[in-house]
């Protein structure tokens, strides 16, 4: 009976399928992948073509069709720019005084040169949640204007927070708040980290990783050829916030304060600052690279119209200074390889899904998330249709501290069985589901990065364009590790037990959400 119960939550007989998940296969895949000859995986450059050339062939081998047309490639367009620090940076003006800022100070980047100007408004946190009643921008003008917001969201620390107790919201997001401040008006925006906060500013943190991975030159940036409309995003230091507050009479620190104790938007004009934001390009050029997209046809005449994605991204960081080239084992050849097995064993099944299986090699994730906006943009399938994302992103380590971690997640003495779920808040069902998934594997399942503010998950993988646009999505990542980003991140490296038992999960989430008459439910907030 309880063989019986298991096959219909998993939609059927396909639950009898995950033994045929091969890791030897896996592993000759994942070595090859991180192998020499593929250099690194570097969007564009020819390690990552080849890559994305052989998982279309993969694909082919293993029947899947191609989702538009005769090719599993879905082309995408990119611009590569560097940006001109000497001649880049924020001009700002008091009523007594004029001074320019250069990076660390004021850091910003953009796909093309860009300038304007005009007066500075603080707009709280930047969050526009009408779900949860609040809003930075109420009686706010900042059309024409320069938006200085807070980064994260109120009340980050409080259990009983309207943003989702410690779990963090969407409203938390640099894309969010961006796209919040182009809705209103703004021509550009300024981000500084909150006065009060209890962990390390995104900026430190970045300086805690600066020199440990990459010793040669940094690469060229990356944007979509056309992206989604966008302003300029300077990150500036607590000192220079602090100034333009001042003209208001104001601190950021008892802003904040005043923030966090009422939940309601503290936001004002800054009497008499007006700024320019000048970015120069010194190096632009079009490039491109491709999405790989397969899928298996749902088996239900009326569900086959909707999808089940199972995604995660096969560029890495290319070349090094010192060790030649930066494997990418864990990160992410093991999420490809284990994409690629998935859709070998779905496909040589006799019994097809309900629902449409798609399976997506994204490109250009270590570049902004490029191949997943793109898809969004651009989906081959409907959005409006797509019940459920599955990223698989870092499936193939042991979870350990590192320079960029410590002091900010718990980390267990043992993390050999252990797997990170990101997002499952943002699915209603979704965490039921991936525990009945998981009753048949036996993982440590945690979901402890969904309450870890300052290193930015959430928002720093392929699954988070997908959550942008109210699809539910769940991250299967392992935890950050020493190697991360480094020349050490290679094949021998990898725990292939756990990542098989990854697979087996990720199988029978995929099995669920694909024939479930319940599918997981996108929700911003559980409040």
């Amino acid at each position: 009976m309880r063989t019986l119960c298991a096959l219909l939550l998993l939609g059927g007989p396909l639950a009898a399928q995950p033994e045929n998940i091969r890791m030897d296969r896996v592993r000759a895949d994942l070595f090859f992948l991180a192998s020499p000859a593929l250099e690194g995986r570097q969007s564009g450059a020819r390690g990552s073509e080849v890559a994305l050339e052989w998982v279309a062939a993969e694909f082919a081998k293993a029947g899947l069709q191609p989702v538009a047309g005769t090719s599993f490639k879905q082309p995408v367009p990119v611009i590569e720019y560097r940006v001109d620090s000497r001649s880049s940076g924020l001009t700002v003006r008091w009523r007594d005084r004029e001074e320019s800022f250069r990076s660390p100070e004021a850091s910003g980047s953009f796909p093309r040169d860009y300038q304007a100007k005009g007066e500075v408004v603080f707009a709280g946190f930047g969050i526009t949640a009408p779900e949860l009643g609040y809003d930075d921008y109420a009686g706010l003008d900042a059309r024409g204007k320069i938006v200085l917001v807070f980064d994260d969201e109120p009340q980050e620390y409080d259990p009983a927070s309207i943003f989702n107790g410690r779990e963090m919201t969407l409203h938390a997001t640099g894309q969010m708040k961006m796209t919040n401040a182009l809705r209103h008006g703004a021509v550009a925006l300024l981000t500084a980290a909150e006065p009060n906060r209890k962990h390390p500013a995104y900026r430190e943190l970045l300086q805690r990783r600066r020199g440990a991975a990459r010793s040669g030159p940094p690469v060229a940036s990356q944007a979509l050829d056309p992206g989604a409309p966008a302003i300029p995003v300077f990150s500036i230091s607590d000192k220079l916030a602090a100034a333009l507050i001042a003209a208001a009479g104001q601190t950021p620190a008892a802003l904040q304060a005043a923030i966090d104790a009422t939940a309601k938007p503290a936001s004002l004009a800054l009497p008499g600052v007006e700024a320019e934001v000048r970015i120069v390009l010194s190096e632009r050029r079009r490039s491109k690279t491709a999405n790989v997209v397969g899928m298996i046809e749902g088996s239900d005449p009326k569900l086959k119209n909707e999808t089940v994605l199972v995604c995660g991204h096969y560029d890495h960081l290319g070349a090094d200074g010192e060790a030649g080239y930066m494997p990418g084992a864990d990160d992410n050849a093991s999420g490809t390889a284990g994409l690629v097995e998935l859709a070998r064993v779905f496909a040589a099944s006799p019994v097809k899904p309900r629902r449409t299986l798609v399976f997506a090699a994204l490109a250009a994730e270590e570049r902004g998330l490029l191949g997943a906006y793109h898809y969004t943009l651009h989906p081959p399938r409907p959005l409006e249709t797509t019940r459920a994302v599955l990223n698989l992103d870092m499936i193939g380590r042991n979870e350990a501290e590192t320079v960029e971690t410590k002091g900010l997640i718990e980390i267990a003495a043992d993390t050999s069985n252990e797997l990170n779920l990101m997002a499952l808040t943002f699915g209603a069902g979704a965490r039921e589901a991936m525990d009945r998934a998981n009753a048949g594997v036996g993982l440590q399942l945690n979901d402890k990065w969904d309450r870890e503010p300052a290193l930015r998950m959430l928002a720093r993988s392929d699954h988070y364009p997908f959550l942008l646009r109210g699809i539910p999505a769940v991250f299967f990542f392992t935890g950050m590790h020493p190697d991360y980003h480094t020349a050490r991140d290679t094949p021998d490296t990898v725990n292939y037990a756990k990542m098989g038992r990854i697979l087996k999960l990720a199988w029978r989430a995929a099995s669920e959400f694909a024939g479930t008459d319940n599918p997981p439910r996108f929700r911003a907030t559980t409040r």
